[in-house]
């Protein structure tokens, strides 16, 4: 083969594709009518949806004596959920942000679905403290401004204060990046668009996008000065969600090793929820091409290390309970481990722990059907991982005379439910009406992996006119 024409690199998008056909293949999903399939999908989360909602505004009219709470448990369900939720969050500012300025060029096919996972996951974390504070037409009370209840005033020393201020912040940059990085996807969907409504409502949501060199400059820089503002927030947000547990007294939860333990779960957790999206998306949508085995294959390594950061945490914590030289502790873990939710502890540490280090074989990652299981097979155990931490600790205080064990309520297994129906609603909708591939940014990236020639053809249709594209280690 000559010189210049074979491929360096695995192509991040197969099929040759020049920019115009990014084009018509993501906006040719948004022309066609949904499919039977989606339709079905959607009408089934919808049902969902509207169980758990009718079991919420029951629990919230009758009060959370509906829940399976007693003296002991206080906490079990409802922060469940709450941990669980947000740490399917962190994918997406992870994907989005901190591997953009590692320039990890594969993020470009699941940034945006990335995305709009992590805002609607926020949206369902956010019910469960609502309705763990008993009225939440109160719920303003915990924000800070002037008001005239006298002394009534937050804690700031409360873990639970800093997790409004931080989800809060997250839920607001998340959503603004979001954003931002659709704009010139919004005014691709403008420019193609008929004349009538949908034209004008991209025309709104674009902001007068014109494509230009000085429109794109600024573009980019806004992008990365979100990118770096967004990045802290990864490890900031499930860093304060861990203390809610490491500033208490209880064993098992006063723990250093809480925050970075509950971020790299919440990556793992996350990844793990993007990638079972997009391989149903890849089906679906017929999107082979964008999202190749490359991908899979990248997002598969990083479960795995994350995998393995978290089982590393199990262990640890069994070691620094075996020499804290206190026996509460110890009771704890072992307590854990043989007590009357061992069947929830070992659920936990076969779907956390055992089955990501199948990914260590390629074969594996290979099988996309093998992938799509582990995924679902790890959202499991880290659900199971917030009840063990949180139920198990709770169940046997410092009194036996105390101990009483906890058994969750319909109510608590519907609101639940519920929440699966909410993200599974908002992500279809997002899917029929969103680009849910970042064209401007794939388009950047087609040249990845090309011949000389194709990369020089791909360069010039990317280039503003009378700008000469210049490739890497090549002379002007």
């Amino acid at each position: 083969m000559a010189e210049g024409s074979s491929n360096l690199r695995t192509p991040l998008i197969l099929g040759d594709k020049k920019p115009k056909q990014v084009s018509d293949d993501i906006c040719g999903i948004l022309d066609r009518k949904p499919t039977r399939m989606w339709y079905i999908a959607f009408l089934a989360s919808l049902l969902v949806l509207g169980i758990g909602t009718a079991a919420t505004v029951y629990q919230v009219m009758t009060g959370i004596g509906t829940w399976g709470l007693n003296k002991t448990v206080g906490w079990a369900f409802d922060i469940t959920n709450f941990v669980f939720w947000i740490g399917i969050g962190h994918a997406g500012t992870l994907i989005s942000a901190i591997l953009f300025l590692f320039r990890q060029k594969w993020r470009t096919s699941v940034n945006r679905a990335a995305e709009a996972m992590t805002i609607i996951a926020v949206m369902c974390a956010a019910i469960f403290p609502l309705i763990h504070m008993g009225r939440p037409w109160l719920a303003f009370w915990a924000l800070p401004y002037p008001n005239m209840r006298g002394p009534l005033w937050v804690n700031f020393r409360s873990p639970l204060v800093w997790d409004i201020f931080a989800i809060s912040t997250y839920f607001i940059i998340s959503a603004v990046f979001w954003y931002v990085g659709l704009i010139p996807d919004l005014a691709t969907i403008r420019d193609r668009a008929k004349p009538g409504m949908r034209k004008k409502i991209m025309a709104f949501f674009s902001f007068g996008w014109n494509g230009s060199y000085r429109t794109w400059v600024r573009y980019e820089v806004v992008y990365l000065l979100l990118a770096a503002l967004a990045t802290p927030l990864v490890v900031s947000v499930h860093t304060i969600v861990s203390m809610d547990f490491a500033t208490s007294v209880i064993p098992g939860w006063h723990t250093t090793i809480f925050p970075p333990y509950f971020v790299a779960g919440a990556v793992f957790s996350g990844f793990a929820m993007v990638l079972m999206l997009m391989l149903i998306a890849r089906k679906v949508m017929a999107l082979e091409d964008y999202f190749t085995m490359t991908h899979v294959d990248a997002m598969c390594k990083i479960i795995l290390v994350t995998g393995s950061v978290v089982g590393l945490a199990y262990l640890t914590e069994f070691v620094t309970a075996a020499y804290s030289g206190s026996v509460y502790e110890q009771f704890v873990f072992m307590n854990r481990a043989f007590g009357p939710y061992a069947w929830a502890y070992w659920i936990m540490v076969s779907c956390n722990v055992i089955s990501p280090q199948m990914m260590w074989f390629k074969k594996v990652r290979s099988n996309l059907y093998f992938v799509f299981i582990l995924t679902i097979i790890v959202n499991i155990g880290m659900w199971f991982e917030r009840f063990v931490i949180i139920v198990s600790s709770l169940h046997r205080d410092y009194l036996p005379s105390s101990w009483a064990d906890y058994t969750p309520t319909i109510i608590e297994l519907l609101t639940l439910a519920g929440t699966f129906g909410l993200f599974f609603t908002l992500f279809l909708l997002f899917c029929r009406f969103l680009p849910v591939i970042a064209m401007g940014e794939v388009k950047g990236v087609l040249s990845y992996g090309r011949s000389k020639k194709a990369r020089v053809f791909v360069a010039q249709a990317n280039e503003p006119m009378g700008v000469t594209p210049v490739l890497e280690g090549e002379k002007a």
